[in-house]
């Protein structure tokens, strides 16, 4: 436990630093965030200051809980935070976690930065915390999201139907994916191949 807990704790590859959020990532964060249609099928729109300083909070409360690790996304190429990405809804005694709240500004999507965040992510949650399960959600309309998933290996496993309450009060369902740590070694020999 004390490795998911660390303060400091950081994930990386060859194309991405993850590291903790801090509370000077807002108004970088609010920068990257003003793309409004990014967050058609988020649950808060963090194009807005307020709905994303609630956010905020709710990663630093989930995270003194030591139910989340939420981590911002920095592309080594350039130094630049790219979004954001956590590990949360974690169950020790089930171990199993999910990766989630995930988002990327417009100008950092299509880049491999989303497929080595998950990666260094699920490393992580099968070989350091040696967890069985890593979990995947997302809109069941947002088609591109629903792709990224599959693309990354996750299984799809079933629609929760009226799960969640969006920034704009609509009734999201959700998709749920997964990968099972008997599956990780076949992914790497295959979708996550060429990265280190």
């Amino acid at each position: 436990m004390t490795t998911l807990t660390q303060t400091g704790l950081v994930l990386e590859t060859e194309k991405v630093l993850l590291r903790p959020v801090e509370t000077s990532d807002f108004d970088t964060f609010l920068q990257l965030a003003q793309d409004r249609e990014m967050w058609q099928y988020f649950s808060l729109d963090l194009s807005d200051a307020a709905q994303l300083r609630n956010w905020m909070d709710i990663l630093f409360t989930d995270k003194a809980e030591r139910t989340r690790l939420p981590f911002t996304i920095v592309e080594k190429a350039t130094g630049l935070v790219a979004g954001s990405m956590s590990l949360m809804n974690i169950s020790f005694h089930h171990l199993r976690l999910e990766i989630g709240a995930s988002w990327l500004g417009r100008s950092f999507r299509s880049t491999g930065i989303n497929l080595h965040a998950k990666y260094a992510m699920i490393r992580y949650a099968f070989e350091e915390l040696k967890f069985e399960r890593v979990e995947f959600k997302t809109d069941v309309l947002n088609t591109r999201a629903r792709k990224g998933l599959q693309k990354a290996g996750g299984v799809e496993e079933g629609i929760l139907r009226s799960h969640m309450t969006m920034w704009n009060n609509r009734r999201r369902s959700s998709v749920f994916y997964s990968i099972l740590k008997a599956e990780w070694p076949g992914l790497q020999q295959t979708i996550f191949s060429n990265i280190q």
